[in-house]
């Protein structure tokens, strides 16, 4: 202002208004001189700038800024920041607003000179801004993430109440849950049709969940616990190594924080299922601590497909959890965890129970499992951002399937030492070192005793190459004593060509080391011996996947349209031949190749009422050619798959209304000799579940539904079944739902 009062004095100064009357009339300088003045003045009224940062959790682009009332206005880039030039001095209504964030009305007041804040915004019930981590082993924002990732959230998890995780997992587009034996219930999780042993199922980003552990302890996490569940489809051996063939399933545990002082949920169904779950985190001043538990029980025989074995298996099973975060002046992370889980389960003739364990003339099965867990995560106190995550798991089986025992033992010893570095403007560089050290056992069978050191070294560079265009590129090296080094490289590109549409482009490489006794428990459950013919190759396979994502507005409502295309080619992958000989299992690496092919589309739409839909589906097709050029269709890989979820929220009384169904379409099932032959094609078939959920209170909230609503279930899983202990018996011919329709009751309380 002083250097205005100046200027216009200087303008005003006598003498030079004399020169200028000198060669112009003085009317007209006065006039000139009054322009030149309030334009001057003007000047500081007009440069002030505001500028800042838009955050969640992270920088959020593509954050719309404008000023109520004015037709000026910016967007924020890719690292959260925005500036508004040529503002007035004076006060005005701010509007921040972004698909995924709730709307943020923010009075501001000008000063003059330059203007700086941080706005905070939060997230939408959308969750199109969902926090990922196992697509980069990093936070970030799923929109921000150059590798796709599909997230199950905790939202989600309370509208399919179950005591079972796979069957939230299987309502994810392209995920199917296949029921490997039909007496003892085992089963695994098929990424876009590859078997349950393609896909690295990890807790916390660490491999806890592997081998002889697959097939049982993954019911053994409660969906309480639960966070969030992460699942890539596509090969990741660049970050997690061994068995990240097909697809990363990553169940993130809630942290103490997310937890009330006291949490009790329980429910039972009509079918004389038993669940309860209990958390209690107490406030603590060093270190917030949650325990928590689970408990579930069934011990109801049903025989609705009238083969005179239990549809579903008995069980009693208990799990106990306790994390600790402490709190150290420095913020920096330090948590440790431990995890026991004790099941008892069992599955056979009417006629059996626990006393007949390796009967040779009654039939039944019979699995007695334990593991313990336990993981640490620390944050060095140094300015670097250095990470060591570290875990380690005991899982031991003792069983009998019909009069054949199967004991083993497994122990994993896991460690990630990670660096992230920031260089520069445009390179976010991620590497680290792994650690795995595995032992197997198995006393019985087969008397093997195995050990597994798989060091790895890998890195990987986010770049951010422009506005619009993103890269990752990674590498890892693993080193096993048998086959040397294995290399996987992987390729992410990202582009925006506007703001709510997303190309990513993922291409790498997977590979897979192979122990078919904790994998495969076919040879135990029927009458086939195994034969492995040949020394056994690690599998490789090289992936390639389109991702199209799209956000739109429709009638004043948010939906997003997503569609995938997915190749899979394989090398050295191990088969096991059914075909043979009815009474062998034979395994190879197949000479040939095999193909995972697809096209997936996804639809999720917001309502302006408090409706939301989701819909998706995906056509596959999974084959092998042989080395005499022979195409072998993939077993249990149905041609198509649909998902589909309609909720609806009635605020008035505070009650939500859940539909929730999946469709199968046919696939290709086992063939077996006259005279059991059947069906070598699984007809279409849907599964419909429906649940509506009353809230009291903060405190109090009450929940009932109807799983399979529709009732449909397949016929007899097995094969031979009225003589279990023939040659013929076999338990593998699963490809439906097996649990008739059942209502269900239960209630959640919060203190």
């Amino acid at each position: 202002m002083k250097k205005t009062l100046f200027l216009f004095k200087l303008i005003l100064n006598k003498r030079i208004l004399h020169t200028f009357a000198a060669q112009f009339k003085a009317r007209k300088v006065k006039k000139i001189a009054l322009f030149i003045y309030i334009f001057i003045l003007q000047i500081p009224l007009f440069s002030q700038t505001l500028s800042g940062t838009i955050r969640s959790n992270s920088p959020i682009s593509f954050v719309s800024v404008s000023v109520k009332g004015q037709s000026i206005g910016t967007a924020s880039d890719a690292n959260g920041y925005f500036e508004i030039k040529n503002l007035k001095v004076g006060t005005y209504e701010f509007v921040f607003s972004a698909i995924g964030f709730k709307k943020l009305k923010k009075v501001i007041t000008i000063q003059e000179g330059q203007n700086t804040i941080t706005v905070n915004l939060e997230p939408s019930s959308y969750d199109l801004e969902q926090v990922v981590v196992t697509g980069t082993l990093k936070e970030t924002f799923l929109s921000a993430s150059p590798v796709k990732v599909d997230v199950i959230t905790e939202k989600f998890l309370k509208k399919i109440v179950t005591a079972n995780v796979m069957e939230v997992i299987e309502n994810v587009n392209g995920v199917q849950k296949q029921i490997n034996c039909g007496v003892c219930g085992t089963n695994d999780i098929h990424i876009n049709g590859m078997e349950g042993p393609y896909t690295l199922v990890l807790i916390n980003g660490m491999p806890i969940m592997s081998s002889l552990s697959t097939v049982y302890g993954l019911n053994g996490i409660p969906t309480s616990l639960i966070k969030q569940i992460e699942i890539i489809k596509g090969p990741s051996s660049t970050l997690y190594g061994t068995e990240a063939v097909a697809g990363v399933i990553n169940i993130l545990t809630k942290n103490p924080e997310d937890v009330s002082t006291i949490e009790i949920d329980g429910f039972m169904t009509s079918h004389q299922e038993q669940n309860i779950d209990f958390a209690y985190a107490p406030k603590m001043k060093k270190a917030d601590m949650l325990l928590s538990g689970n408990f579930f029980q069934m011990n109801n025989f049903l025989d609705d497909n009238d083969d005179n074995f239990s549809d579903i298996p008995l069980s009693e099973r208990l799990s106990l959890f306790n994390q600790w975060n402490f709190k150290r002046k420095s913020n920096k992370d330090f948590s440790i965890s431990a995890k026991y889980y004790l099941e008892n389960r069992s599955g056979g003739v009417k006629e059996w129970d626990e006393s007949l364990r390796g009967n040779n003339s009654i039939y039944g099965e019979s699995i007695f499992t334990d593991r313990i867990e336990l993981a640490a995560s620390y944050q060095l106190p140094i300015e670097e951002n250095v990470r060591i995550d570290a875990s380690y798991n005991y899982h031991h089986q003792d069983s009998y399937y019909g009069n054949t025992k199967y004991e083993a033992y497994q122990n994993i010893y896991f460690a990630n030492l990670l660096w992230n570095k920031r260089i520069g403007h445009n390179h976010d560089v991620l590497s680290g070192l792994t650690y795995r050290y595995q032992t197997f056992a198995d006393s019985t069978l087969a008397d093997v005793y195995e050990k597994k050191f798989i060091p790895a070294v890998f890195v990987q560079d986010e770049i951010a190459i422009s506005k619009k265009w993103s890269t990752l590129l990674g590498m890892r090296s693993n080193y096993h004593d048998n086959h040397g080094f294995i290399f996987s490289p992987r390729l992410n590109l990202k582009y925006n060509p506007q703001t709510y549409t997303t190309f990513r482009l993922n291409a790498g490489t997977g590979f897979r080391l192979v122990n078919l006794f904790t994998e495969d428990h076919a040879f135990l459950t029927g009458s086939r011996e195994v034969l492995v013919v040949e020394d056994l190759r690690p599998e490789e396979s090289y992936n390639v996947n389109l991702n199209a994502n799209h956000i739109f507005s429709l009638a004043r409502s948010t939906g997003t349209i997503d569609v995938d295309a997915f190749y899979t080619y394989f090398t050295n992958k191990i088969t096991p031949d059914y075909d043979v000989d009815p009474n062998q299992i034979i395994y190879a690496n197949l000479d040939g190749f095999s193909v995972s092919r697809g096209l997936a589309f996804h639809i999720q739409q917001n309502f302006d009422i408090p409706l939301s839909l989701k819909a998706g589906g995906t056509f596959l097709e999974v084959y092998s050619v042989n080395e005499n050029n022979i195409k072998e269709n993939e077993l249990f890989a149905p041609s198509f798959t649909g998902v589909f979820s309609l909720s609806y929220n009635w605020q008035k009384i505070n009650t939500s209304v859940d539909w929730n169904a999946k469709v199968t379409g046919p696939m290709f099932l086992p063939t077996f000799p006259a005279p059991f032959e059947r069906a070598e094609i699984s007809p279409w078939f849907s599964q419909h579940h429906l649940q509506v959920k009353k809230i009291f209170s903060d405190e109090l909230s009450v929940y009932i539904g109807v799983k399979n609503v529709f009732n449909y279930t397949q016929d007899s899983p097995l094969v031979d079944w009225k003589n279990p202990f023939g040659d013929n018996f076999d338990t593998s011919y699963a490809y439906g739902p097996l649990q008739s329709r059942r209502l269900l009751f239960g209630l959640s309380i919060k203190l």
